[in-house]
């Protein structure tokens, strides 16, 4: 039997001048410069959710703001397979990877705003702004080709 993929949303958002908040996953320690430990916000979809409103609740429940405006959203989906060894233990066993929808979205608020302790399990332990070109090297290697499409395609909002 072949695992389906999780339907997932993921955002990229940018603030006025032009970088991406990118997030310290809580479960990757010493990750500082570690490729794999950084990535964008992203979670899955509730059946029959509509993407935009996913990606807006899934930034409250990631970061602790929705104050952010959609400014487009990539035309396709993109999908990437876990590594073997992830395969039945990590997005509790039952995927194989996931097929997301990314939106490229401006941040409207204050850093103050963004807050990871606010879910009881944080995914999160630590945010910075980066650039945009900077993605492909923050992502773990199964990601990666999602991180570099991004990186091109939502260029015209990058610093």
């Amino acid at each position: 039997m072949t695992l389906p993929y999780r339907p997932n949303v993921g955002a990229v958002l940018f603030n006025r001048a032009g970088f991406v908040l990118v997030a310290r996953r809580a479960d990757f320690p010493n990750a500082e410069g570690a490729a794999g430990g950084w990535q964008l916000p992203q979670g899955g979809m509730d059946p029959g959710e509509d993407p935009a409103v996913a990606v807006l609740r899934e930034l409250e429940e990631e970061i602790g703001t929705r104050n952010a405006e959609i400014l487009a959203e990539h035309p396709a989906w993109l999908s990437y397979d876990l590594p073997e060894h992830l395969i039945g233990k990590a997005l509790g066993g039952k995927w194989r990877g996931q097929t997301q929808k990314w939106f490229a979205l401006r941040f409207l608020g204050e850093d103050a705003e963004i807050r990871l302790d606010l879910d009881p399990h944080p995914e999160f332990d630590a945010w910075r702004w980066a650039r945009l070109a900077e993605l492909p090297g923050l992502a773990v290697a199964f990601k990666r080709p999602i991180y570099e499409a991004l990186a091109r395609d939502f260029a015209c909002f990058a610093a």
